[in-house]
């Protein structure tokens, strides 16, 4: 053993919900390790489409749990939502 920690880094996953009339999106979930783990299993179980982008993960996990996104970040998380209405779309025509 060399004494260099060559682990991977820990997962990171948020959950962004965003309402009509709200100002910005909210971040209703995140975590590292263990608990991203348990943030996708219940996407997953609940069908809720999953966009993999570790490094927006990473500045979202950030955020208070219940706070608006920063204005810094609207671009990148609008993108996502972008992905995940096109995903609602075609899961409405099944």
């Amino acid at each position: 053993m060399n004494g260099v920690n060559e682990s991977k880094p820990l997962k990171s996953a948020s959950a962004v919900r965003y309402k009509p009339g709200d100002y910005a999106p909210r971040i209703v979930a995140a975590g590292k390790g263990p608990v991203a783990e348990e943030i996708l299993n219940i996407a997953k179980k609940n069908n809720i489409p999953i966009h993999v982008d570790p490094d927006t993960a990473r500045l979202l996990s950030f955020i208070e749990i219940g706070k608006e996104i920063p204005q810094e970040l609207y671009e990148v998380v609008a993108k996502v939502l972008v992905f995940v209405s096109a995903i609602d779309k075609q899961y409405m025509q099944k």
